[in-house]
């Protein structure tokens, strides 16, 4: 009897000793995932304060230019600072559902701004042929080429870390643990997926 009971207990604890290893290494790999999509949002915070310290530095070169033209140019200045402060509440808490979406409408303002304050531009022959405003509508242009990476690698991490934490049998560790749900970083509004064109 007490060898059938020995033989029961350690074929319990092995059991036990499977499960445990197991739950340990979903966690880790969720833990993994999670911070992989955290480490591409960082990557997006840089390429942002790229484009939010270029803005100022537009705005100034245009601004002798457009005298006529500053609704406009306030509006570009009140979309980058409602975009900065989505931006550190995202950067806070990446892939939070509500600082996501507040990023992604403030962000979708602002590139709506920026083309509305190109478009303007164009009217002014002088304001095209000055070198600094060419120089900053390149590298602004490259700045929202490499936000588009940018966010195109975090979609795929958030994808990639929503997937496994709605598996089975890994939705069971996430929900122990709280794997809360991450959210992807889109421009909602269609119109303003494309970034501003510059054709100077």
């Amino acid at each position: 009897m007490t060898g059938i009971a020995g033989v029961g207990f350690l074929v319990i604890l092995g059991i036990c000793a499977v499960v445990f290893f197991w739950g340990m290494g979903v966690y880790n790999g969720l833990v993994k995932l999670r911070n992989r999509y955290k480490n591409a949002f960082a990557q997006i915070d840089v390429q942002l304060k790229r484009r939010y310290d270029l803005i100022p530095n537009l705005v100034e070169t245009v601004k002798g230019y457009l005298k006529h033209e500053s609704e406009t140019l306030e509006a570009v200045v009140r979309a980058r600072g409602a975009a900065v402060g989505a931006n550190q509440q995202a950067v806070a808490n990446p892939g939070d559902r509500a600082a996501m979406e507040r990023l992604n409408s403030a962000e979708g303002a602002l590139t709506g701004a920026l083309g509305r304050l190109l478009v303007v531009c164009e009217a002014y022959p002088t304001l095209k042929a000055n070198e600094n405003m060419r120089d900053l509508q390149e590298e602004l242009t490259s700045t929202e080429n490499k936000v588009g990476f940018a966010r195109q690698a975090y979609n795929d991490s958030v994808t990639a870390y929503n997937t496994k934490r709605e598996m089975f049998p890994s939705n069971v560790i996430a929900g122990i643990f709280n794997f809360g749900e991450a959210t992807l970083f889109e421009i909602a509004d269609v119109t303003q997926r494309e970034a501003p064109k510059v054709s100077f």
